[in-house]
């Protein structure tokens, strides 16, 4: 591994895994390019990964992905990380941090529309816990992207699991807007 750079900093461990994984499809070895992908194991730890990584701690280059709604906390965190741009309208993008419209997943969802997810689904051999999801009283009426990503964070490790399959279903030219920035920005 070459001398660490660069920390991406992710949500949860099936961003991890969608980083990684189109960053290979694309022809780019992350762990050799001396840029790590840190799962912070939650939005709240945002202050504390960019405390350890960023200027106030190993003083490495920071950039990510997070959650549309996350926004605010996002900000704070970065901000109280000694990273204080954040704070500006435009501060998150031109540190390195791309937001997801809900979040990675309904950002894959989205890129692969809903045939394809719903292929990668029958293909793991899941169909019918998906059938028996969207059946349920809670569900009816729900947009089918709103069911596949509840469907996705259902069951421990299904995130992480599907990350992987979602992205080897990806087209190239389909990669979600966030993901393709974040990759060209490291």
């Amino acid at each position: 591994m070459r001398e660490l750079r660069t920390v991406v900093l992710v949500e949860g461990e099936s961003d991890r895994i969608a980083v990684h994984g189109v960053a290979l499809r694309s022809g780019r070895n992350l762990e050799a390019e001396g840029i790590d992908v840190v799962a912070m194991g939650g939005v709240t730890n945002t202050r504390a990964c960019a405390m350890h990584y960023g200027p106030c701690g190993e003083g490495l280059a920071l950039a990510g992905l997070y959650d549309a709604p996350d926004e605010a906390t996002v900000r704070l965190g970065l901000a109280s990380a000694g990273l204080v741009a954040a704070l500006d309208g435009d501060g998150l993008s031109g540190l390195g941090f791309y937001k997801c419209s809900l979040d990675l997943e309904d950002e894959l969802i989205r890129a692969l529309g809903v045939a394809a997810v719903e292929a990668v689904i029958e293909a793991t051999g899941e169909t019918r816990s998906l059938r028996l999801l969207a059946g349920m009283p809670a569900q009816r009426g729900w947009e089918r992207e709103a069911v596949l990503r509840r469907f996705l964070g259902a069951r421990s490790g299904r995130k992480a699991r599907y990350a992987e399959l979602l992205v080897a279903a990806l087209e190239p030219d389909r990669v979600p807007d966030p993901l393709a920035a974040l990759l060209a920005r490291i």
